[in-house]
């Protein structure tokens, strides 16, 4: 696609991503897009306007000195196209187009399950896309439209709002099997004589379990039999139901094991309570219309403890 000048629109776009990620791959997994053709695009808007805008060696990709000063040209003309289309939008009887979403493996498992249905259901000529990242992220340098975070892992210079219920916290429990042969354990410094089954972030250290009472904070180092990744925390759950230790996970994430007795609570009254999560996006004059009706669906919609 060509604009009227015959800048090709989608190396501009390609080399934005680019950019904004810092390499083809990167840049890939932002837009859905091939590194190659995104590499083709950008060596065609290159030999088009006659000059270089990426560096490339085989580690990194950075833009050149005019490189740098068009980013911000094609970024504001980028930001024009999208309001441009969000004015078409307006117009119509109900919002379209696609919404990208950044969040954490908690929130795509315990906050979008109960809110996306009924969006979907109310705005049917919106797409949702939901790329799921528990690592800190520049949402905009990824190509989502906004993220879910906790407040400490918010981005700095965003406009946040209330999403999910207000508060949350950890939980920790085993199966009863496990704790009739191991016992019961009554302070938090107990646990470090059980097997407890461990979480991390992406190359991250292990996750600290964190326990709190009458303000007393007591943070345990897990060590046990198996030690997880987030994104695939399940597995943890299940060793957990099948005796192989304690696990420490959002309440959430537990209670239908708990409900069914199948996991019994662990040192529960020093559970770790914390607020919940926000939606956070650009605070740019104009929000793009999936977003914004969103936004407001989310706002009104009502959520349970």
């Amino acid at each position: 696609m060509t604009n009227p000048t015959g800048t090709d629109f989608a190396g501009v776009q390609a080399f934005v991503a680019v950019a904004r990620a810092g390499g083809f791959r990167e840049a890939a997994r932002a837009t859905g897009l091939s590194a190659s053709s995104l590499s083709d695009s950008v060596k065609r808007l290159e030999a088009r306007m006659g000059v270089r805008l990426l560096n490339r060696t085989t580690r990194t990709v950075a833009a050149t000195e005019v490189g740098l000063l068009l980013l911000k040209r094609f970024e504001s003309v980028l930001e024009d196209f999208e309001a441009t289309m969000d004015l078409a939008n307006e117009h119509r009887g109900t919002p379209a187009g696609t919404l990208t979403l950044n969040v954490p493996v908690n929130a795509a498992r315990l906050i979008l399950p109960r809110i996306l249905p009924a969006f979907l259901a109310a705005y049917p000529d919106i797409r949702v896309e939901v790329v799921v990242d528990n690592e800190f992220v520049d949402i905009l340098a990824a190509g989502c439209d906004a993220g879910i975070r906790y407040d400490d892992r918010l981005e700095k210079d965003m406009v946040a709002v209330p999403i999910g219920p207000r508060r949350q916290c950890f939980a920790t429990a085993a199966s009863p099997a496990y704790l009739d042969r191991h016992g019961r354990p009554e302070h938090p410094r107990d646990l470090l004589a059980h097997a407890c089954l461990a979480g991390r972030t992406s190359g991250g250290p292990l996750a600290a379990w964190e326990f709190e009472r009458e303000g007393e904070v007591v943070r345990i180092e897990p060590a046990g039999p198996l030690t997880v990744q987030v994104t695939a925390i399940d597995l943890a759950v299940s060793a957990a139901v099948a005796g192989s230790g304690i696990v420490h996970l959002f309440e959430d994430w537990l209670q239908p094991a708990l409900d069914r007795g199948e996991l019994e609570p662990v040192l529960q009254p020093w559970w770790q309570s914390f607020t919940g999560p926000f939606l956070y996006y650009p605070g740019r004059d104009h929000t793009p219309a999936p977003l914004r009706a969103f936004i407001d669906f989310q706002r009104r919609f009502r959520w349970t403890a």
